[in-house]
């Protein structure tokens, strides 16, 4: 298989998925993120990032490695936070990039096999990101949070209203996205559901995770 057409099988699987758990050990409730991993897998989520900005070299690429096994044994996606060299040493899905990291065209030429996310906290940076070759673009934060510091702060719901009809890739969003609140990105239009905490520090991540995808389903 190519690498264009390895990338057209990997968006046709991510269409499929609903709620997208972004995994940080430090904010898995002192439990090891590689066991929280198994609890939303089991819980049936196929979409997951690894987002470890403060593990390096050859402790991340260990993470990495360990995640990408768990993640093919059932047919998930997995997305590296920031690190393309990361993705593509272990054989990962995709990488997701912030403002600040490597330019999305820059990774689309280095990968062209890869699912491109790209962040954005307004109209002008979700078009951009689109037009330079992401995937799919990530629209947030939605709700305050305290797992990403954003120059934005909340951008609030409506936004995805805003910026939706104006884009030809899928779109995410996340931030402060709870179980009490989830339905308010739900009936503006998303389909894919960012979270961490909600699962990742939930006293039953698979209960957790169980429980936001089935409000992902519109109703």
């Amino acid at each position: 298989m190519d690498r264009i057409n390895r990338l057209s099988t990997r968006m046709a699987r991510f269409e499929h998925t609903d709620l997208y758990v972004v995994i940080t050990e430090s904010f898995c409730a002192s439990r090891p993120a590689l066991d929280v991993l198994d609890a939303v897998l089991e819980a049936g989520v196929r979409l997951v990032q690894l987002r470890e900005k403060r593990l390096e070299g050859g402790e991340l690429y260990a993470r990495a490695r360990a995640f990408c096994k768990r993640t093919r044994r059932v047919g998930a996606l997995l997305i590296i936070d920031d690190r393309l060299d990361i993705a593509l040493a272990v054989g990962a899905d995709g990488v997701h990039l912030g403002q600040s990291d490597l330019p999305i065209e820059a990774a689309r030429r280095i990968a062209p096999e890869l699912v491109l996310g790209g962040s954005a906290h307004n109209l002008d940076e979700a078009l951009a990101a689109q037009d330079a070759g992401a995937s799919y673009v990530n629209i947030g934060p939605i709700f305050p949070t305290a797992t990403k510091e954003a120059p934005t702060g909340a951008v609030g719901p409506d936004l995805i209203t805003d910026i939706a009809p104006h884009l030809s890739i899928p779109f995410t969003c996340m931030g402060g996205i709870k179980a009490h609140n989830i339905g308010q990105v739900v009936s503006r239009g998303a389909r894919h559901v960012a979270v961490v905490t909600a699962v990742t520090a939930a006293a039953n991540p698979r209960a957790a995770a169980a429980e936001l995808r089935e409000a992902t389903r519109p109703r």
